[in-house]
């Protein structure tokens, strides 16, 4: 038992740094959430940047804080056509990235300039997941459960993956325990 535990060190390590700050970080970020009644700002924010993308496509969309509930909609005119929640605002995917960053250390230097990149990245492909849903919901409300709980969920985190693969291959060399 002991050969298999030396055996599998790095591995066990890795697994509890990011366990540890996988949990560390959804505390935190529920009792952030829940120190909020209404939208969170980043929930909001999330929210505002999208309806500027999808004003530059032409959409002509504005914003609007719901008053019986912890979201934000998203209108066309009088018209709410997606309500954006705090899951949306991509703080829980980043989360994840950044657990899997700093279990699997690498080199610090990389931190300094991968980190920002990651999390610019990720905020990116999550606008254009909450715009694509938009649209979705606009023109193809059957389809906007589909798409919202399982195709574009998964695009986000394939985007996480190819993250993660490149810190990995960028850190190949270095300790990672």
């Amino acid at each position: 038992m002991i050969q298999l535990l030396r055996e599998y060190k790095p591995a066990l390590i890795f697994l509890g740094r990011f366990i540890g700050i996988y949990l560390a970080g959804n505390i935190l970020y529920g009792l952030w959430i829940e120190s909020y009644e209404k939208a969170d700002p980043l929930t909001r924010e999330a929210t505002r940047q999208t309806s500027g993308v999808l004003n530059v496509f032409g959409f002509h969309t504005t914003i609007q804080d719901k008053t019986d509930a912890a979201t934000v909609s998203l209108m066309q005119g009088t018209r709410v056509v997606v309500n954006v929640y705090e899951g949306c605002n991509g703080l829980n995917v980043l989360i994840v990235f950044v657990a899997f960053l700093f279990a699997y250390r690498g080199r610090w230097k990389s931190h300094w300039w991968y980190l920002p990149l990651g999390i610019l990245v990720i905020h990116l492909a999550n606008l254009s997941r909450i715009a694509l849903l938009f649209v979705t919901a606009l023109r193809y409300q059957d389809m906007f459960y589909y798409f919202h709980k399982y195709f574009f969920t998964a695009i986000l985190y394939a985007v996480v993956l190819i993250l993660w693969a490149g810190w990995v291959r960028l850190n190949r060399h270095a300790v990672p325990a």
